[in-house]
């Protein structure tokens, strides 16, 4: 088992914080820091990547709970599919990383996501390994996430993880996306959002749900963008790989529903990278510490 003490004691700490300010989100959402204000102010919006991540672990519900009550609308997560045909939220390929399935199935090596059923996977524990304090905490199936999701009255930045492995994964996760009411058009305009390092996946979703937003995750050449364009809204690129230079293309050309296209980059934890993205123009940061990001780029 492997336990981060520096991130436990920041969670503790940051518990004591949200204690003192009420315990829920409102401080934040009726302050200048929501995201109605954020994007008023032309400021980037941020999102919390697989959750408040950073302070629990990632993809649990733990994470996007937490990503609440310090007052973050988005939250990002990854889906990937189980052997029995369960998606559920995870980012590795493997179990090996977030839970203690080596010691649970020891005999069943590289522990892919895909060899395991929904219900082996439920007996894991994804959360012992980032600290004691989380242990039990399991991998979500997709539809219990988005159940958390609608209840916190968040937002989700949704990535289909790995496609190449999973075969019709697009029209699953729309049908799951569906069943769980998030396909109406409240949700499809100002809840939700798909992408994918697949461009091809993407490309899929925008045919299956042409009125859904998607971004696809990389850095297109300049000379590149009009094909994306064609079938996405937004480029979603590494924080390295980008200059303001990049960014203004991008704003330049009309995404696949007539809006000029946007940029959210991606992992940004510190405050001196969070005001260089924000200075080349980028609309939205994600993060795993939406909280260090968000004083960075607004003072809030």
């Amino acid at each position: 088992m492997y336990v981060r003490p520096a991130a436990a004691a920041a969670a503790a700490f940051l518990g004591f914080t949200l204690t003192l300010l009420g315990g829920t989100a409102s401080y934040a959402a009726s302050g200048p820091g929501s995201a109605a204000d954020r994007a008023a102010l032309g400021e980037p919006v941020v999102y919390a990547h697989r959750g408040a991540s950073a302070y629990a672990p990632e993809n649990t519900l733990a994470a996007i709970d937490l990503a609440m009550r310090l007052g973050f609308d988005w939250v990002e997560n990854d889906v990937q599919r189980t052997s029995d045909g369960e998606l559920v939220v995870i980012h590795d390929d493997t179990l090996a990383r977030t839970t203690n399935v080596e010691q649970v199935f020891p005999g069943r090596s590289p522990w892919k996501v895909k060899d395991f059923t929904a219900a082996e996977i439920t007996r894991l524990d994804a959360g012992s390994w980032f600290g004691e304090e989380y242990a039990g905490a399991r991998v979500p199936t997709l539809r219990q996430y988005l159940n958390r999701v609608q209840r916190n009255q968040q937002k989700l930045l949704l990535e289909i993880k790995k496609p190449e492995l999973y075969p019709g994964i697009e029209e699953q996760t729309l049908k799951v996306l569906g069943d769980a009411g998030w396909l109406d058009e409240r949700h499809v305009t100002k809840r939700l959002v798909v992408q994918s390092f697949s461009a091809d996946c993407v490309r899929v979703v925008h045919r299956l749900r042409p009125d859904l937003l998607t971004a696809f995750l990389g850095t297109p050449t300049v000379a590149e963008l009009p094909l994306y364009a064609e079938f996405t809204d937004r480029i979603n690129p590494w924080h390295t790989t980008i200059s303001a230079d990049w960014v203004a293309a991008v704003h330049g050309l009309l995404g696949a529903h007539g809006r000029a296209m946007e940029v959210d980059t991606w992992i940004v934890d510190d405050a001196a990278t969070a005001r260089k993205v924000q200075d080349m123009g980028v609309d939205g940061i994600i993060t795993n510490a939406p909280d260090v990001v968000q004083e960075a780029v607004d003072g809030f």
